[in-house]
């Protein structure tokens, strides 16, 4: 495996690749890499010739008051698992290699971006889609790879791609969970044991909103309200959002006719974590 930390050698590498008609696949990450990363690694290798992962924890989508500064980093740990799964190459940039002067310039989906985790983070998914777009203009991928646990993140990315036209397909891959249900995430090494068995409570209220719709239940107000119960026996875990969208536009539902995003977040201790589940498909 490869690894470059500049925009110059990461551009060479799969432009030579390109000229010879390989077909790259590009998985973006922010490192502290679990088996929800691996997965999307591993579709990546059966989609693409080429396999190229990114590890940049991106400055701009956090707030002044998130946890930029302690994100968990295990680079040394996160080479060796994307040496194991044959990734042809590692882009590592610095900050300073992918933002060199104040930036100017920003991408943002208006809209879908101040919706979601966009109203409890001003600025998140411009953030985002600014690394994001960086990336892409990079790597010039044929096809990227996204987690649906990130599924605002990944309505935004489909909008941006469509409305700029970049020659990118887009693929989102399944929750990776736990055994005991709860969804993968970098942030799970925040949590103390009690913290653990109390961040359950986001699935098991996805999980009761299931239940009542395979029972027939379509209003919005009714899944929300049952699922927003599970939370009152939890004091370790305080809701932040727990809404019923449409999974393309982020636009709430008051009725249920054919697909919706169950989406919540919530605080666990002091840890922010996401999930979500598609009904109707």
């Amino acid at each position: 495996m490869k690894t470059a930390q500049t925009i110059q050698e990461a551009r060479e590498f799969c432009r030579a690749h390109r000229v010879r008609n390989a077909r790259i696949g590009l998985v973006p990450t922010m490192g502290a890499l679990h088996e929800g990363h691996l997965a999307l690694v591993r579709a990546a290798r059966s989609k693409a010739d080429v396999v190229v992962v990114s590890i940049f924890v991106n400055p701009t989508q956090f707030g002044p008051n998130e946890d930029f500064a302690k994100y968990p980093r295990s680079f040394e740990r996160d080479c060796e698992l994307l040496e194991r799964e044959d990734v042809d190459i590692l882009f590592a940039p610095s900050a300073d290699e992918m933002y060199p002067t104040e930036n100017a310039t920003w991408v943002e989906v208006q809209r879908l971006s101040e919706r979601l985790c966009g109203k409890s983070r001003p600025g998140h998914f411009r953030g985002v889609a600014t690394v994001v777009s960086k990336l892409f203009h990079i790597i010039e991928p044929d096809v990227a790879f996204f987690g649906q646990k990130d599924a605002a993140q990944v309505a935004i990315i489909r909008r941006m791609v469509r409305d700029l036209n970049l020659p990118v397909e887009i693929e989102v891959c399944p929750i990776v969970r736990e055994t005991d249900g709860l969804a993968m995430s970098s942030r799970n090494a925040y949590l103390n044991p009690e913290e653990r068995k109390s961040a359950l409570v986001l699935y098991r209220s996805l999980q009761r909103t299931r239940t009542m719709f395979d029972a027939g239940e379509r209003r919005s107000e009714k899944l929300i309200a049952a699922a927003k119960e599970e939370f009152t026996g939890e004091p370790r875990a305080r809701l932040d959002y727990l809404e019923i969208v449409d999974p393309d536009t982020l636009e709430s539902q008051s009725m249920i006719r054919q697909r919706a995003l169950v989406a919540v977040a919530a605080f666990v201790g002091t840890t922010r974590l996401i999930d979500n589940i598609l009904l109707g498909t």
